[in-house]
């Protein structure tokens, strides 16, 4: 499956933003998603995951009650919500799918940049 991430750019601390990761090339409603970041200088991190319908999400605490991970499998795209953004969230995001019955992301797509300025 190729996944394409799009939507970062610069936000102000406290604002939102939507990044977005579109899917093609196999059945996208038989993978399970994910969204990971990685910051300047920094190991990437887990963001958030959806599982392939879309019923079962989970979050990283630094992001939980801020950031929503959803997912429309008619339009085969994932979606990241990012609200009250800090600088610390300041990140290249990749967009990541594994196959629904395993937990390791199989499938990478380029990052898009998101950066938050204080």
């Amino acid at each position: 499956v190729q996944l394409q991430a799009s939507g970062g750019g610069l936000v102000q601390a406290g604002g939102s933003r939507r990044l977005f990761c579109a899917a093609s090339g196999r059945t996208f409603s038989n993978y399970g998603m994910g969204w990971f970041r990685q910051a300047p200088g920094k190991e990437r991190e887990f963001v958030a995951d959806i599982n392939y319908s879309g019923v079962s999400t989970a979050y990283a605490d630094s992001v939980k009650g801020r950031f929503t991970i959803s997912r429309d499998n008619a339009k085969n795209t994932v979606y990241l919500q990012m609200n009250s953004l800090r600088p610390e969230d300041t990140a290249v995001y990749y967009c990541a799918a594994r196959e629904r019955t395993r937990l390791e992301y199989a499938y990478w797509g380029q990052g898009t940049l998101v950066t938050v300025s204080s």
